[in-house]
């Protein structure tokens, strides 16, 4: 499979994606790859170092008659999502990731494929290596931990950087040029409960929701994909208020930055209605399944029996958390009042954990408005709260201003339109870059983000398009070329 990736065209970028995907890099555990960056700088004799936080900095010279061109910043995160199917036997901690070729697809077997933002440090990697692209004095920027709270961005200190102009590859439309994004904030709900012993005279069944579209929950959020734990809650609630269903767990998602694609529910049920039950959740299920019968046509929602548990959570306390979890928000909060189509607020019911007699529930809420994100973490905290639960707010990182009239915009617009003879498209975007947080200590940089067609970020039906991927190569070796003079 990888012998096939190493046929594409651009080489130098699929072999350095290839090489790079073979390194286990989750987010916070990043060790591995940064040695691998380190290793690769200074292979090739240039300035590596690696700041108090772990990000990586590659130096390489202007090229022979582009000295006196502005310093510019290519900038990637190594860390990358780890999803997977549920039926997929992978070990993200020691595993390198499966490619494969299909049609202008490359994927991965089962898991997500890392070329967010792979792609973009693969292509760094290639113009580090290369003898022959021409190209303005660079800083190579790979940071760390961009997907699970951005540490990386925040701890990059002001005078690492000498840079004036800062390029981020990590966007996912190639006919898109962004000059803005959201800010994001974590929100987790706590909760220890008393476990009660289990009924008698019951029967224990599993429920599972799976086979959801999953994806990035700034991206996918308007997309109307269904959230595992919103659906499970659904079923639950509906089987507690009309059958005494009694929890023993729940265990719903994993990421806050991924929409929740799976969840599975250990549940009691008195015996003398077991019958009664099983047709009415079937009912349930095919309701809910033919709601989303156009956005998730692969949706399953399965019953089975079970072992008897040891313990269920109280009453009391089960019928608070399942009031919570239908009461908070999941999903576009607002829309934006200034930017036609782009989503301003929304929030993420990324996790929820029933287990062992601790309740967790996470939540990544995300806006362009700064004050209209507290305004929906305020309403969250409030639901839970009300619901007893201990509610911390953490993570917390800026949006990313758009700026219309930034010189580079103008450079990349130009040159996109000589290329490719129509123009891009000038947007914002609803995920979480880097760009905002290190605008915060380099604030005359002049920013910019664009890369390749990744779809199904954040999931295992992740993907990139090859032919996307020349497209992007192309449109940034010509914009290099044509980095003002300083």
């Amino acid at each position: 499979m990888d012998k096939d990736i190493g046929q594409l065209r651009p080489k130098a970028v699929w072999k350095n994606f290839a090489n790079l995907n073979k390194v286990p890099r989750p987010s916070k555990k990043e060790e591995r790859v940064i040695t691998f960056m380190m290793d690769f700088g200074r292979s090739l004799n240039l300035e590596t170092i690696k700041d108090k936080v772990g990000n990586v900095v590659i130096c390489k010279p202007a090229t022979k008659g582009m000295e006196g061109r502005k310093t510019t910043v290519l900038q990637s995160h190594l860390d990358m999502v780890h999803q997977k199917n549920s039926d997929t036997d992978f070990d993200f901690e020691t595993q390198g990731i499966q490619m494969r070729v299909e049609g202008d697809w490359v994927k991965a077997e089962g898991t997500t494929l890392g070329a967010d933002n792979g792609l973009g440090v693969a292509a760094i990697m290639a113009l580090l290596e290369s003898d022959d692209i021409p190209h303005p004095a660079i800083e190579a920027l790979f940071t760390i931990d961009e997907e699970t709270g951005m540490t990386g961005a925040m701890g990059l200190q002001g005078d690492v950087l000498k840079g004036e102009i800062l390029l981020n590859l990590d966007t996912e439309e190639d006919d898109e040029v962004d000059i803005g994004c959201a800010g994001g904030l974590d929100i987790t709900a706590v909760k220890p409960y008393n476990e009660k012993p289990v009924p008698r005279g019951i029967k224990a069944y599993w429920v599972n929701v799976k086979g959801l579209h999953g994806g990035h929950s700034g991206i996918d959020i308007h997309r109307g994909f269904g959230n595992a734990n919103k659906i499970m809650n659904r079923l639950l609630y509906l089987a507690s208020n009309e059958f005494n269903a009694r929890i023993a767990e729940i265990d719903g998602g994993s990421l806050r930055n991924a929409i929740p694609r799976e969840s599975v529910a250990h549940i009691v049920v008195d015996k003398s209605r077991t019958t009664e039950f099983e047709e009415q959740l079937s009912i349930w299920a095919n309701v809910v399944k033919e709601e989303l019968s156009v956005t998730e046509p692969d949706l399953e929602i399965q019953l089975t029996q079970a072992p008897v548990p040891k313990k269920v959570i109280g009453l009391g306390t089960q019928e608070k958390l399942l009031k919570s979890l239908y009461a908070a928000h999941n999903g576009v909060y607002a829309m934006s009042a200034s930017i036609t189509d782009l989503v301003e607020t929304s929030n993420n019911i990324a996790r929820v954990l029933v287990k062992d007699g601790t309740i967790t529930v996470g939540c990544l809420t995300r806006s362009s408005v700064d004050s209209a994100k507290l305004d929906l973490a305020h309403s969250l905290r409030s639901i839970f709260e009300l619901a007893g639960m201990d509610v911390t707010f953490s993570g917390n990182y800026p949006g990313w201003n758009p700026d219309p009239n930034s010189p580079i915009l103008e450079v990349l617009k130009a040159k996109y339109k000589s290329l490719f003879h129509e123009s891009p498209k000038v947007v914002a975007c609803h995920a979480g870059l880097e760009c905002g947080i290190l605008g915060q200590n380099y604030p005359k940089m002049d920013m910019i983000s664009f890369g390749p067609t990744i779809k199904g970020a954040h999931s295992p039906d992740e993907r990139v398009s090859i032919s996307s991927v020349q497209k992007f190569w192309k449109f940034l070796l010509a914009v290099l070329e044509d980095i003002p003079e300083k």
